[in-house]
This record gives C-alpha cells, sequence and structure tokens, in this order.
C-alpha cells in the first residue's frame, strides 16, 4: 500500500500490507540499467527504539529481488522485493536518524538511493505500564473500489502516544505517527467487505485496547481468481509406513509478503501454515502426514492470507491417491 504525505492522508500496507503501486516493465532490468531509486520514502518512531520505514515500488518491481534500508551510511535492513516496509529496531531513545532506501535488482546491479528521510525516537520510558487508552469515535468511508479513509480520535497517554497501529480483522496492516489520526488503506478488493480496527502504542511498546471496529465494503466486483496461488500441484511420499502430501505453489501476485495460507483437505480446513521467519521466495512448498492406508484418495487445495489482512482466492482442487 502506497503511503500519501498528510493533508492528504497516508495510504499503506502491513506484514503487513497490498500497494495500489503500479507493477513496470521488465524490459529495464533486461537492458542492463540499475533499478530507479525508490520514491515516497516515509520514517515515523514506532516506539523508543524502532522506526517504522516505509517506500512505494519501483516501477520495476518484478525485477527487484531486495531492497536495501539505510540509517545514515549503514545498511541495517535488507527487505524482500515484495515486501515495502520494515520496522528497524534495536535504536537508540532520543536520537534522530536518517534513512534511505536502495533496490538491488535480480541481476545484483544496485541503483541510487532515496532521499534521505529523518526520524526521531522518544525518550526511554521502560517503567511505563500504563497502556494508552483506545481510539475514540472511529469512522470511516469509502473512496472506491479500492481504497478507504479511516480517522478516530485521538487516544490519551501519560507519557505520549508515538504511534497508531489499523488492523483489518486480526492482520496488522499499517502503523501511523501518533500526531496522525486518519490515514487512506489503498490496494483493497473490489466487492469486499472489511473491518478495521485501531490501537495506540506508547514510547515503552503498551498498546491501548482495539478501537470499536468500522465495517466497510468495497463496491464492484472480485472473483479472487487474481488473488488465488497458481501453479499448484499437489504429490505423496511414503515415510515409515505412513503416507504425506507434498504441496508446491507460487504466491499470488500482491505488493507485500505473505506469512500464512490456509489448507483445505477433503473439503474440511486441514491446517494453516505460517511461515515463522522469512517467507520463501519464490515457489513455496510445505508437506503434512496424512494417513497409513494405502490407495486413500484425497482432495486439498488452498489460498493465502493477503497483505490486506484478507483471504485470497482458493487454488485449484488436486485430487492424490496414497500409494499411486
Amino acid at each position: 500500500m502506497r503511503r500519501v504525505p498528510w493533508p492528504l492522508v497516508l495510504a499503506c500496507g502491513a506484514l503487513l500490507l497490498v500497494a495500489s503501486c503500479a507493477w513496470g516493465q521488465a524490459g529495464e532490468a533486461d537492458e542492463g540499467r540499475a533499478p530507479g531509486a525508490p520514491t515516497g520514502v516515509t520514517a515515523q518512531a514506532g516506539s523508543a527504539t524502532s522506526v517504522h520505514v516505509m517506500w512505494n515500488a519501483v516501477p520495476d518491481s518484478p525485477g527487484i529481488g531486495t531492497y536495501e534500508v539505510y540509517s545514515g551510511t549503514t545498511k541495517v535492513e535488507d527487505v524482500p522485493g515484495s515486501e515495502h516496509m520494515v520496522d528497524v529496531t534495536r535504536l537508540r531513545p532520543s536520537t534522530v536518524y536518517a534513512f534511505t532506501v536502495r533496490a538491488r535488482d535480480t541481476e545484483g546491479r544496485l541503483g541510487p538511493p532515496s532521499r534521505a528521510v529523518r526520524a526521531r525516537t522518544p525518550a526511554d520510558v521502560t517503567a511505563d505500564r500504563s497502556a494508552p487508552t483506545g481510539p475514540s469515535h472511529p469512522a470511516g468511508r469509502v473512496l472506491g473500489a479500492r481504497e478507504v479513509q479511516l480517522s478516530w480520535g485521538a487516544s490519551r497517554d501519560d507519557r505520549g502516544v508515538v504511534s497508531y497501529d489499523v488492523y483489518q480483522g486480526g492482520a496488522k496492516i499499517h502503523g501511523v505517527g501518533g500526531k496522525q489520526t486518519a490515514t487512506v488503506v489503498t490496494g483493497l478488493r473490489p466487492g469486499t467487505g472489511y473491518v478495521f480496527t485501531v490501537r495506540a502504542r506508547d514510547a515503552a511498546d503498551n498498546l491501548s485496547p482495539a478501537s470499536a471496529p468500522i465495517r466497510l465494503t468495497t463496491p464492484g466486483n472480485d472473483d479472487g481468481r487474481d488473488t488465488a496461488p497458481t501453479g499448484f500441484t499437489a504429490t505423496t511420499h511414503r515415510a515409515g509406513g505412513a503416507y504425506y502430501l507434498d504441496l508446491s505453489w507460487d504466491p499470488p501476485r500482491t505488493d507485500g509478503v505473505i506469512t500464512e495460507y490456509q489448507i483445505r483437505l477433503d473439503g474440511t480446513a486441514a491446517t494453516s501454515l505460517v511461515w515463522g521467519g522469512t517467507p520463501p521466495r519464490g515457489r513455496a512448498t510445505y508437506g503434512f502426514y496424512v494417513g497409513r492406508t494405502s490407495g486413500d484418495e484425497h482432495r486439498v487445495r488452498l489460498r493465502a492470507r493477503l497483505p490486506d489482512g484478507t483471504w485470497g482466492g482458493w487454488s485449484p482442487e488436486r485430487t492424490v491417491t496414497m500409494g499411486g
């Protein structure tokens, strides 16, 4: 999701977050040119020891392997090319930091740095155990098939609110500064119902209760086909007298990282796959136990939780016979 400077309001996406930044042409990297400098870079303190850095995808997004985030001249983070935000941690309280971002393509070419953006971490208040109050009077309105505007009343805290976390369902999809009480969320899906909540965070990382939910539905239609995993295959192998299903797929293309999948076996929920670390780039694989009887037939498919917090479309269903 793309961030827009206030007062035009912010645009964003999360772990966790889907952007409306357009995919560019792959030809530039093929011609031997390094990627361009990322634009729309912002930095906002999330606590006394962390800063949330965001940027827009460069125009040649499909050819970008990683984004490199720098504090001054020191590289502090490597971020997968599909992701356009990161929390830089282990910082010093009451310190001003200057961040830049550079794109490196899949051929190893490093582009120029973005413009520098600055953020100041607040004072250390580790003894503070008092959470802010929940944001009040949350409201929202639909701006189009792929974007909505959210607003809320400021939370109160004895030391001051540093940031607000925006959730869609149970997934955090963005963070904005503590002086900001509105945001525009873009890159959403047409014809989809959303439930947003907002929580305040102070410098000691105390998190407020959630605001009341904001329920919005974007206009239009979305059959889910563009959000389903592709190239889905299912095979079986036998080990230790038991049979296992081996799944392989390509994640749906989204402007953000996908960390969770839901797997259905024979029409019912079988398991959830949540990557504990950095999700694999490109094709993903996963295997699990299904039984010990040869000749049993199983149907399997899966779907991804998208960076906007909603579930994408289901992959095609595959039928596999144990020992077949």
